[in-house]
């Protein structure tokens, strides 16, 4: 087995929904989390319940956001070498976007920036460095069913998870000889602030299984870092039991 204190795992989104709930839970499961994330108040809250936890060791965390791509070229070859090397990247963070009709030009940009740009970014620079390091590792990106369902009235963030689901596959193709995994998961609807119903609304529809809950996306990226090296999930979608999607 290999000794999970000497993993390293750069996740984005981190702060809240998935990726909140992806940090705490591999944290107590023994590794060593870096995340990015935006927003302070929410930064807080994640540390107090790491805390909670006993797992506040495991944390290290950036406020930053992933759409500055000019920060992030000077960025990440510090973070590497200060807090790395990483085994693990989780592309996770993303913003919500419905139809773009009335959509303003800034609004739109920065959506594929922090939604889709960030990932090939990311993906690309720690390809690069498993590479050159010998690093056996993974890369997880989180997409969304809503690149096969294509509802109209979101679409430009359709148009961010159908393009990660595309670049998914063809990374995989580029890094597998290299030994790199490369998984997309693809969940339908997931109980996090994104959503734009109430949390009493949420509760109800995860309670009729209706809804994931975030957690449930944690267990599946533990099993998948789990598994042994030569098994790899190039594609996995959840739903909800009675989500009818």
């Amino acid at each position: 087995m290999e000794v999970l204190r000497d993993k390293n795992i750069f996740l984005t989104g981190g702060t809240a929904g998935i990726g909140k709930a992806t940090t705490l839970f591999l944290a107590e499961k023994g590794y060593k989390v870096f995340i990015v994330g935006r927003n302070s108040e929410k930064l807080e809250q994640l540390m107090e319940e790491a805390r909670s936890a006993g797992v506040e060791d495991r944390i290290k965390f950036l406020l930053q956001d992933l759409a500055d791509y000019e920060a992030w070229k000077k960025i990440l070859p510090n973070l590497w070498d200060v807090h790395g090397p990483f085994h693990i990247l989780i592309n996770n963070a993303g913003i919500g976007f419905a139809g773009i009709s009335d959509a303003d030009a800034e609004s739109l940009v920065y959506m594929t920036k922090t939604n889709l740009d960030a990932y090939l970014l990311l993906a690309g620079f720690f390809a690069k460095k498993m590479k050159e390091e010998d690093i056996e590792g993974d890369i997880i990106n989180i997409g969304s069913m809503s690149a096969d369902d294509r509802g109209g009235s979101s679409t430009g963030y359709v148009a961010t998870k159908a393009g990660i689901q595309g670049f998914t596959e063809s990374l995989r193709k580029e890094v597998n000889p290299d030994n790199i995994r490369v998984s997309l998961i693809e969940p339908a609807a997931v109980g996090t602030d994104m959503q734009k119903i109430s949390a009493e609304e949420q509760a109800e529809k995860e309670e009729n299984r209706e809804m994931l809950k975030a957690e449930d996306l944690a267990k599946l990226i533990h099993f998948i870092l789990e598994q042994d090296r030569r098994i790899t999930f190039p594609e996995i979608k959840i739903k909800a039991l009675r989500q009818f999607i």
